[in-house]
C-alpha cells in the first residue's frame, strides 16, 4: 500500500471512529478540505474512491531517490568542497538546481547540516594544526594565545 493510500485510509478510519475533520487533518498532516474531499470520495465509491486519479501534466522524469543517493556520496576532491550544493550537483546530474532542492526537501536532506565528520579541504591544514597544538603543548614563556575568526560577521561555532 502506497503512503498516500495509507494516509487516505487512515483518514477514513479516524472518521469512522467519530473524529472531526479538523482533528483528522491535524493528525494526518492534511487540510480539512482534503479530509472532506477524501471522505466524500469514499462515501460515493467505497474503497475505489481512495485510489489516486491520473494527474494532468507531464510526468516527473527526475528521480528524487537518485538525486538523494548522489547527494550522500562525497563530491570529487577537485571541486574542493566538503558537501554538495544544489548548483554543483545540478551540473553533475544535468538537472535544474530547483529539481535538486525539491528532492532534498521531499526527503528532508540537508547536506550543509550533515552530522558527520568532514575533512578540511585546506591544503595547509597539517601545518596549522601542528602550530596550534605546539602552542598549547609547549607554550613560550609569558605567551598569549588568541583565536581570530576570519569569517567576519558569521558566528563561529
Amino acid at each position: 500500500m502506497g503512503s498516500g493510500l495509507a494516509k487516505r485510509a487512515r483518514m477514513i478510519l479516524l472518521a469512522a471512529d467519530g473524529i472531526g475533520n479538523r482533528a483528522i487533518a491535524q493528525t494526518v498532516g492534511a487540510s480539512p478540505t482534503t479530509v472532506i474531499e477524501w471522505r466524500t470520495r469514499y462515501e460515493e465509491r467505497g474503497l475505489a474512491g481512495l485510489e489516486d486519479r491520473e494527474r494532468s501534466g507531464r510526468p516527473r522524469i527526475v528521480d528524487h531517490r537518485a538525486i538523494v543517493a548522489e547527494t550522500l556520496k562525497p563530491p570529487p576532491k577537485k571541486l574542493g568542497v566538503t558537501h554538495w550544493s544544489s548548483r554543483l550537483l545540478s551540473e553533475r546530474l544535468k538537472v535544474s538546481p530547483s529539481a535538486i532542492q525539491r528532492a532534498w526537501r521531499s526527503y528532508g536532506v540537508k547536506p550543509w547540516k550533515a552530522e558527520s565528520f568532514r575533512f578540511s579541504t585546506d591544503p595547509e591544514l597539517v601545518g596549522k594544526v601542528t602550530d596550534i597544538c605546539g602552542l598549547y603543548l609547549t607554550p613560550p614563556e609569558n605567551a598569549i594565545v588568541l583565536c581570530v575568526d576570519e569569517l567576519g560577521r558569521t558566528e563561529a561555532r
